[in-house]
């Protein structure tokens, strides 16, 4: 068998994407498949499937924030019982990514995706008739517990979907859904605001209807099917991304004997790389919606309406596609590494410069560049993480990235709440904590797939 980690620098491909020469007498290793596969039309089907995942996360966590006041109106409520109506699904979804990462090393990527997505939607629907507040704050939460399992796998498969030298470019493309899901929220519910909460959450609940989507143009992971000796089905799996793959072959892959097993994490040298991939997902996430949460107040501090409020977050959620885009262009040339700690640096910067804008036009130029160079580096970001794990442990891996990311979305707004006049002082803290522990931790980690196609 390979080496558990058989990158080394001069190679396209990061740890866990197993592409070496090597594998056990008679088996191929996965991986070689990959280095000559072309990109084609299977590939351009799954992308906008898999791509609406990160659509409906950013969808579910901000809907119901644009109509908070109907929903305390509906079930006379104050502002800290909405506040943790609001925050229920990334609540639930904390667990939730702790649970379906290991699943998805069992039963399969697919499986997960199919099996997460229906369960949101129903429960999602149900939610929607919540009879009083206990209801709708449990149905939010199993929502949450539901849809992680969509958004835990979503990166890591894509990336046992795609051409090696391609991965670094088109995975970035995936993180586009979350400014687009941002749109969509701001768009849909103020054009169903006067219908009240229950339309919008009868909207979120017609996510679920995707899944078909997923099951007709997204075939499971050849990874993972070479993991679990399913040689038959993988061969089917890879002649429908377009290779040439001779009857009978058998394919080799990085110790399945350890799928889904999370203390493997915690063993040699996957140690090290998860403790730095758990603080750099803990603390950049941190910096953002500690910046993101109080950003409408802050605004206001500045001198803006709410209303003008919610045209700026629009006109930032823009700012974050071309920030994508150029991140996925330049990581495709220089790698992961190279791209990211430059982005952050930037990203905290574009903060700073925030924090103490004087003029309307400042303020303006300076959060433009803070979506554009944050939310670039997290497209980087989300695609590195999906590479630092064997294939029997990429799921779960994944999933403890994904629930770091979640533990500081909940916590950031309880270390951020500003005070009145204190927003300044809130925006530079934010913005050191959004760029300095991230890109300092990301510059001991190891430099998977720092070397581009």
């Amino acid at each position: 068998m390979e080496p558990e980690n058989p990158w080394r620098p001069g190679r396209a491909d990061p740890p866990g994407l197993e592409t070496g020469p090597g594998g056990s007498a008679g088996l191929r290793p996965i991986g070689s498949f990959f280095e000559a596969m072309p990109f084609g039309r299977a590939h351009v089907l799954a992308a906008p499937a898999l791509f609406m995942a990160f659509v409906i996360e950013s969808w579910e966590q901000l809907a119901l924030v644009y109509v908070s006041g109907d929903l305390g109106d509906a079930f006379s409520i104050d502002t800290g019982r909405i506040g943790w109506v609001l925050s229920a699904v990334a609540l639930g979804m904390i667990p939730g990514a702790l649970v379906w990462g290991p699943v998805s090393d069992r039963i399969g990527r697919r499986a997960v995706c199919l099996w997460s997505l229906s369960a949101y939607g129903v429960i999602a629907l149900a939610s929607a008739f919540s009879p009083n507040f206990t209801v709708l704050l449990v149905t939010r939460v199993l929502s949450g517990l539901a849809l992680a399992g969509i958004c835990t796998v979503t990166f890591p498969y894509f990336l046992e979907l795609l051409p090696s030298r391609m991965r670094g470019r088109a995975a970035v493309y995936l993180s586009i859904g979350w400014p687009i899901g941002v749109l969509a929220a701001v768009g849909v519910t103020q054009l169903l605001a006067g219908l009240g909460w229950h339309v919008v959450a009868i909207a979120s609940a017609l996510a679920g209807l995707w899944v078909f989507a997923i099951r007709a143009w997204v075939p499971e992971s050849p990874y993972w099917l070479a993991a679990q000796n399913r040689h038959d089905v993988d061969a089917a799996v890879l002649r429908r991304l377009g290779v040439d793959v001779p009857d009978g072959t058998r394919f080799a892959v990085v110790a399945p004997e350890r799928t889904g097993r999370p203390v493997e994490l915690l063993r040699g040298r996957l140690l090290r790389i998860t403790v730095l991939m758990l603080v750099v997902n803990f603390t950049y996430n941190w910096g953002y919606w500690g910046l993101q949460t109080w950003l409408p107040t802050l605004l206001q501090d500045k001198g803006l309406s709410m209303s003008a409020s919610l045209g700026f977050v629009a006109l930032s959620a823009l700012f974050m596609i071309p920030g994508y885009v150029s991140a996925s262009l330049l990581t495709g040339r220089f790698g992961r590494k190279k791209v990211f700690l430059p982005y952050v640096a930037l990203a905290a910067i574009s903060g700073i410069f925030f924090a103490y804008s004087s003029s309307m036009t400042e303020l303006y130029v300076a959060n433009f560049a803070l979506a554009f160079f944050s939310l670039g580096a997290w497209g980087v970001w989300n695609t590195w993480n999906g590479e630092f794990f064997p294939t029997a442990l990429r799921g779960t891996g994944y999933s403890w990235a994904t629930a770091a990311q979640l533990v500081a979305t909940s916590l950031a707004p309880l270390g951020g709440r500003p005070s009145p006049g204190s927003g300044d002082r809130v925006l530079h803290d934010d913005s050191v904590h959004h760029g300095l522990p991230g890109g300092g931790t990301a510059l001991r980690r190891p430099a998977a797939g720092d070397r581009g196609p």
